[in-house]
């Protein structure tokens, strides 16, 4: 075809430099895919190939007479009935209803008192809470194991000198509050330092505003300041979901120091961990890690779904 049939068609040639501008978005487009294909390796690996195996093997069982043997969702059915499975998960949503809004609730008191201006030193103020996520949850543990010990520990000492009884925060009523103090002193400052950065992110004009109609900080705080920290509060608060049901360190370590009161299911997470690496049922414990990760999904759109629709109204 001719350059003139193609111009009373309304085509038109494209010219070298849409054809060099064309050619360098394709060598764009591929370089980027060489960036992203590590992380996608990674992922992949780590990640998507363990899920999709774990998934393969909770669809068998290991029976003495006839090996392993597919079971298709035996496992899962087992798991739906087992009492110290549902006994553990019920420990831990117990744990969540009362230690993640304590916990949030301090996070956030102490985000509104640093940002209020008022607060003296509070650059130390701030890294004397967050000091404590710098922690291993693993040094957390055991340090708190030791303030708790009822024979050994500062708290049973200062108890002797005042003839009083020893604490006993290791005894089975105990347990869970100690463990959730733990907990909170560990993660506050963590849920703080995002409180924190989101309050820094709200238009002074607000305040301004505010000052001009005649409004305190306590008014302040709670009609600008909190509606504004509600995006950050619900991650926080996902964050705090998830975690609580995937509870771990904490009651395996404890466990050593209180094993009567912390048995190998105190929590879904400790279950599945004994199940596979002492009891050597690996099939039954990949299907207990996907029941507890569908849980864990009904539980934070659950939040999610409640505080739209709290939002909305």
């Amino acid at each position: 075809m001719s350059i003139n049939t193609a111009d009373r068609l309304g085509a038109r040639a494209p010219s070298r430099s849409e054809v060099r501008r064309r050619g360098r978005g394709v060598s764009h487009a591929r370089t980027g895919y060489l960036f992203v294909a590590p992380f996608m390796l990674v992922f992949l690996g780590l990640l998507v190939l363990p899920l999709a195996y774990a998934a393969y093997l909770s669809l068998f069982q290991e029976r003495l007479i006839g090996g392993t043997v597919f079971s298709g969702l035996g496992n899962y059915t087992r798991a739906l009935t087992d009492p110290r499975l549902l006994a553990g998960m019920g420990r831990v949503a117990l744990f969540c209803l009362i230690q993640v809004p304590i916990m949030l609730a301090i996070a956030l008191l102490a985000a509104l008192a640093i940002d209020s201006g008022l607060l003296r030193m509070a650059k130390t103020f701030r890294l004397a809470i967050f000091l404590p996520y710098a922690v291993p949850s693993v040094v957390a543990t055991l340090m708190w194991g030791y303030l708790y010990g009822q024979d050994f520990g500062p708290f049973a000492q200062l108890a002797g000198k005042l003839s009083l009884p020893a604490p006993k925060f290791l005894s089975s009523d105990w347990m869970l509050g100690s463990i959730a103090n733990i907990v909170t002193w560990e993660f506050t400052g963590y849920n703080m330092i995002i409180l924190y950065a989101a309050l820094r992110a709200v238009p002074h004009d607000l305040y301004e505003a505010a000052a001009v109609d005649g409004a305190g900080a306590i008014r302040t705080a709670w009609s600008i300041k909190i509606p504004a920290l509600r995006p950050a509060l619900l991650v926080c608060l996902i964050f705090s979901v998830i975690g609580s049901f995937q509870l771990f360190n904490e009651p395996q370590l404890m466990q050593r120091l209180a094993p009567s009161v912390i048995d190998s299911a105190y929590t879904p997470n400790l279950y599945a961990y004994t199940l596979a690496f002492t009891g050597q049922e690996v099939n039954y414990a990949a299907a207990v890690s996907f029941f507890l990760g569908t849980v864990i999904v009904v539980a934070s759109y659950a939040v999610l779904f409640v505080t739209s629709r709290r939002s909305r109204s």
